[in-house]
């Protein structure tokens, strides 16, 4: 059997080095438009910044490797032209001779990633993309020439990891975002939080904007502003290349990738196509989309080294679990955010905690901010986000493992973690997400979010700040009143309303306040999250601008 496969790095590779382990016969013939067919694609970035000293770190194998030990033909330099699905043939061009040649093939595996967007604007053409090892060629050799400013286009995962990166080369950098907040997949009171860190360390953030042209050493912005930028870095996301796929006559699917079934076979049932250009099945409701992650990239070219040998294969549905650094911070997310469940119309609840990333008594502990998202009826875990300095990670995965394995909220109590004070709590902060979820779904407390505060204020609830008057003092929600906790029982007869909205630091000793109030005959509800939440929320930026 003679097996092409077009594109290498993570999913060309793991399918071409899979099928020779299950096959030892079979011709297998690798095309790679670039120069490099298997290396680091998530470590460019920080090759920029000097992080990862040397190019050769990132580069995994090469042709000469992959043929020594798999005995792999790999063509790098080689650009697929066009499919013939009928004579099942592929026109390639040799990239360094021009020459061109048909190469026929029995099963065709499509990894061809997918490419950055670039906008039709003036100017643009000076702007570097970062996808590549010869894109990190390229951005390295100006950023060697010591730009003074850098402008990055895009507040995306890769945005802010150059921007980070650019950063620590002491270049004065500036990161353009149309939308309101970077990271997309994060809701905006957890954006927030990263937006912070990254102006803490001197980006020159643009919200809200977006580049209208660029000159020689600058770039205007749709808000009439310019900004000087001698180096641009275009990193406002990628689009399948299905180019070749469409010209097969491919069916292309409603996201604009190659529709694929459950073994990742095409419309025609001998071409597969994985990674980044195919569709993917979202775990949560089964709706096409698009995921452009290594790890999903590499279980495609598995499924479909196993189903062109004859395995048997299990569907892979993806939940989108994705992590990044921005500087101090760690940032993960998985499943679904609000602003997603919100336009879907799907009922939900949210949790916001700060805890610490292990026991606060031992030294070191660095506090985090998560947020679980789940079914308000049934508990099923729908989305969670992280943003912390450590401990991030392990929660984020946990919970992804629980979204997998049909976990509920609830049931996250129930969790047998490690635990030592090095590492973790008694309760982990996993297992406090479980028993704040237990509490809302059995209705032994309601909760408030951060952007329903005023709201409940236009409708009667006055709101009652539990923490000490030292805490108070030193910032709250407007028109709070303040009634710590440990004095509800003597002072409860100075509430004028019995409709309360209650606040504390981080949303526990609210919880405490709540029910306390609940049982002298209030209708309170406690504040998810508490004033940490808030004073980091959208609403509490607007409350700085109008005062």
């Amino acid at each position: 059997m003679k097996i092409v496969i077009i594109g290498g790095v993570a999913g060309g590779m793991s399918a071409a080095t899979r099928l020779r382990r299950l096959d030892a016969n079979s011709e297998i013939i690798v095309l790679e438009k670039s120069g490099f067919v298997s290396y680091a694609n998530c470590g460019l970035p920080y090759f920029v910044g000097g992080v990862i000293a040397e190019e050769k770190d990132l580069l995994l194998q090469t042709p000469e490797s992959l043929h020594a030990r798999f005995r792999l033909d790999v063509r790098i330099h080689s650009q697929a032209l066009k499919i013939d699905t009928r004579t099942k043939t592929i026109l390639v061009r040799n990239l360094e001779t021009s020459d061109e040649y048909l190469l026929p093939f029995d099963k065709l595996v499509l990894s061809p990633g997918a490419s950055p967007i670039v906008p039709p604007i003036p100017g643009i053409e000076r702007a570097l993309t970062l996808r590549t090892v010869e894109d990190v060629e390229r951005i390295v050799a100006s950023v060697a020439t010591k730009p003074k400013s850098a402008l990055v286009i895009g507040g995306g995962f890769i945005g802010v990891e150059i921007a980070e990166n650019l950063v620590h080369k002491a270049i004065d950098t500036t990161v353009v975002e149309a939308a309101d907040q970077v990271l997309a997949p994060l809701d905006p009171e957890m954006a927030t939080l990263v937006a912070d860190e990254m102006q803490l360390h001197g980006v020159n953030l643009k919200l809200g904007v977006s580049a209208v042209s660029l000159t020689e050493s600058s770039v205007m912005l749709s808000d009439g502003s310019e900004v000087s930028a001698e180096l641009v870095i275009m990193a406002i996301g990628v689009r399948p290349d299905v180019e070749l796929a469409s010209q097969a006559g491919l069916v292309i699917g409603i996201r604009k990738g190659i529709a694929v079934d459950e073994f990742n076979r095409t419309s025609d049932h001998d071409i597969y196509a994985i990674g980044d250009v195919a569709e993917k099945t979202d775990a949560l409701d089964g709706s096409a989309t698009l995921v452009p992650l290594a790890n999903i990239a590499n279980r495609h070219g598995r499924i479909v080294a196993d189903h062109i040998s004859g395995r048997l294969t299990r569907p892979v549905k993806t939940i989108g679990t994705a992590i990044v650094k921005v500087f101090d911070l760690t940032i993960a997310t998985t499943g679904w955010n609000e602003k997603k469940l919100n336009s879907s119309g799907r009922a939900h609840m949210s949790i916001h905690t700060h805890p610490n990333s292990h026991a606060g008594y031992y030294p070191d502990a660095k506090q985090m901010t998560l947020k679980l998202i789940f079914d308000s009826k049934s508990g099923e875990i729908l989305g969670a986000q992280g943003v912390g300095v450590e401990g991030v990670d392990k929660r984020i995965d946990v919970l992804a493992t629980a979204i997998r394995g049909g976990i509920t909220a609830p049931e996250l109590a129930d969790l047998e973690l490690a635990y030592a004070p090095p590492f973790g709590s008694a309760k982990d902060p996993v297992n406090m997400l479980g028993y704040i979820a237990e509490n809302l779904l059995s209705g032994l407390v309601e909760t408030a979010q951060w952007d329903q505060i005023q709201k409940y204020q236009e409708h009667g609830y006055l709101l009652v700040d539990v923490r000490s008057p030292a805490e108070f003092r030193n910032g709250s929600i407007p028109g709070a009143i303040n009634l710590p906790v440990d004095e509800i029982r003597e002072r409860s007869g100075e509430l004028t309303t019995k409709n309360l909205l209650v606040n504390c630091q981080v949303g526990q000793r609210g919880h405490t306040a709540t029910l306390l109030l609940n049982e002298l005959g209030f209708h309170a509800l406690n504040l998810d999250g508490g004033y940490q939440t808030w004073s980091k929320s959208p609403a509490s930026k607007k409350e700085l601008i109008k005062n």
